[in-house]
């Protein structure tokens, strides 16, 4: 089990990985391959510390590490495995009595999407041609309706009756109007005042 379980890497012998790779796995990015490389260094230790002729040892290791979630990336989830496959093989724990590996990731969906950039490349023709049809009706309604909102500016800006645009000046007008019909009228009045003083 040792021989088996014990990583091909030699002591001393440091592997040269590219910043998205881990424990042979290329990762989408840099944050996902370093949790990878953790839990490698992880591995290493339990290796290093476990005792492999125990197989209640090694199922105790296997049963905390799911419950606790302590891998998450592909490198720790293949360790599991090892283990599992290791307690399959020895009498008394079988793997029906094994609780699964979970798997905590979508494999359909939203992250295939983001993942498969060939896909969004790679469209159908139909795509394509709709795409195409309906840039030239955008713009057209874009300009209908930006049109539309000048002339009601336009409308707005010219009409007599009072509106958000033209009240003070609607306001001002009628009061300057009120104003002067009132001097007018006290002016008649005052005429009229001197002409009765003066025809008793």
């Amino acid at each position: 089990m040792r021989g088996k379980m014990e990583t091909q890497q030699r002591p001393g012998e440091e592997k040269q990985e590219k910043p998205l790779e881990a424990g042979g796995f290329l990762f989408y990015t840099e944050k996902d391959a370093e949790l990878a490389r953790q839990e490698g260094r992880k591995i290493q230790y339990l290796k290093a510390h476990m005792d492999v002729k125990n197989p209640d040892s090694i199922r105790g290791l296997y049963e905390k590490a799911i419950q606790e979630r302590v891998f998450k990336t592909p490198v720790g989830l293949f360790f599991l495995k090892e283990l599992q496959n290791y307690l399959v093989k020895h009498p008394g724990t079988g793997q029906e009595k094994l609780p699964p590996i979970p798997l905590f990731v979508p494999f359909e969906g939203e992250m295939r999407s983001h993942t498969a950039p060939a896909r969004q490349r790679v469209q159908p023709a139909e795509e394509k041609k709709q795409r195409v049809q309906i840039l030239p009706v955008s713009v057209c309604l874009n300009i209908a309706l930006i049109l539309a909102v000048i002339i009601m500016f336009a409308v707005t800006l010219t009409s007599d009756q009072p509106n958000i645009l033209n009240y003070e000046r609607a306001l001002t007008d009628r009061y300057a109007g009120w104003e002067q019909e009132l001097t007018e009228r006290e002016q008649a009045v005052r005429e009229a005042e001197l002409e009765l003083q003066r025809n008793p």
